[in-house]
C-alpha cells in the first residue's frame, strides 16, 4: 500500500488513527521513513511522559501532559525560514520541535494513550487543545491556558488589530480537518523551500480529505503554473471560479482562462 493510500485506511479505522496517518504523509515525503519504526519511538516518550505527570484525575491530566513534553525539550520550531520537516512528524519526533499543530498531533497521540481528555481547536495561524468541557483552550507549545482575552490577542498577533474572535476560532475538530490543515501547511513551507513537486503532492491531498474551498484550487493552480502544465492549471481555475463569490475575483479568473484557453499547450 502506498502512503496516500495507507493515510486515507488509517482515517477509515474507528476511531481514527490520526497519528499515524500524520506519519504516512511524513512517508510520502520520506519513502525511506517507516511508520512503524516512529511509532516505538513514541512508545518509548510515552513511557517518560507517563512517569512525570502527577497523581490527578484523568481530566486534570491535559496541561501536566503538555508541560511534561516542554520539560523533555519539545518547543514550536523557531527556524526562520520555517522548514517543511517543522511539519513532519518523525522530525518532529527526532528534533523535539515543530509546528503548534505538529506538536498538537503528539499531544494528542499520548493523551489518547494515556486515557486523558483531549481535543484539537482550528484556531487561526495558531493550533490549540483544550479539554472537554473546559472554560480555556491550551498552547500546545507550551502548555499555556488561554482564556478569551488571551485568545482574542493571539488573534490579533496572527492577523492583526482589526481582527474579531468568533466562536468558529474555538471549536473543536476533527481527524480529517487536522491531516488537511496539515497538509495546506506542508504545501505552503514546500512552496516557501521552492519545490513545486512536493507541494504538489500535498496540494492533492488537501483536496482528497476534505471539501475543498477557493484558495485551495488556487493554490494547486499556481503550482500548475510554476510546472508548466496549463491544462491542470486550467482545471483548477475553473473550480475556483464555481466555488467564487467575490465579482472582482471572478473577473480576474475568468480573464486567466481566456489566457491560458487562447494559448494552447504544445504538450
Amino acid at each position: 500500500m502506498d502512503p496516500r493510500a495507507a493515510c486515507l485506511a488509517c482515517l477509515q479505522q474507528q476511531p481514527p488513527a490520526l497519528f499515524e496517518a500524520a506519519l504516512w504523509i511524513a512517508a510520502e515525503h520520506q519513502p525511506h521513513l517507516q511508520p512503524a519504526d516512529m511509532l516505538r519511538v513514541l512508545d518509548h516518550l510515552q513511557q517518560q511522559v507517563h512517569q512525570g505527570l502527577p497523581q490527578l484525575p484523568a481530566q486534570e491530566l491535559a496541561q501536566p501532559l503538555l508541560r511534561r513534553l516542554s520539560e523533555l525539550d519539545f518547543h514550536e520550531d523557531d527556524d526562520y525560514p520555517l522548514r517543511p520537516q517543522a511539519a513532519l512528524l518523525d522530525w518532529v519526533l527526532r528534533r523535539r520541535r515543530g509546528q503548534p499543530l505538529s506538536l498538537a498531533l503528539l499531544a494528542l497521540e499520548l493523551a489518547r494513550r494515556l486515557g486523558i481528555p483531549l481535543q484539537g481547536v482550528s484556531f487561526p495561524g495558531h493550533f490549540l487543545l483544550r479539554v472537554p468541557g473546559a472554560d480555556h483552550l491550551l498552547d500546545p507549545c507550551s502548555g499555556r491556558r488561554l482564556y478569551t482575552r488571551e485568545c482574542r490577542e493571539l488573534l490579533q498577533r496572527q492577523f492583526g488589530p482589526n481582527s474579531e474572535l468568533s466562536a468558529s476560532h474555538l471549536q473543536a475538530c476533527d481527524a480529517r480537518s487536522m491531516l488537511q490543515r496539515l497538509s495546506r501547511n506542508l504545501r505552503q513551507l514546500h512552496l516557501q523551500a521552492d519545490d513545486p513537486l512536493a507541494a504538489l503532492r500535498d496540494a492533492e491531498r488537501v483536496l482528497q480529505l476534505g471539501d475543498p474551498i477557493l484558495q485551495d484550487h488556487l493554490a494547486r493552480a499556481e503550482i500548475y503554473q510554476q510546472l508548466d502544465c496549463p491544462q491542470a492549471e486550467r482545471f483548477d481555475l475553473q473550480r475556483a471560479l464555481l466555488l467564487c463569490e467575490d465579482p472582482a475575483q471572478c473577473l480576474q479568473l475568468s480573464q486567466r482562462l481566456r489566457l491560458l484557453n487562447s494559448n494552447p499547450a504544445l504538450h
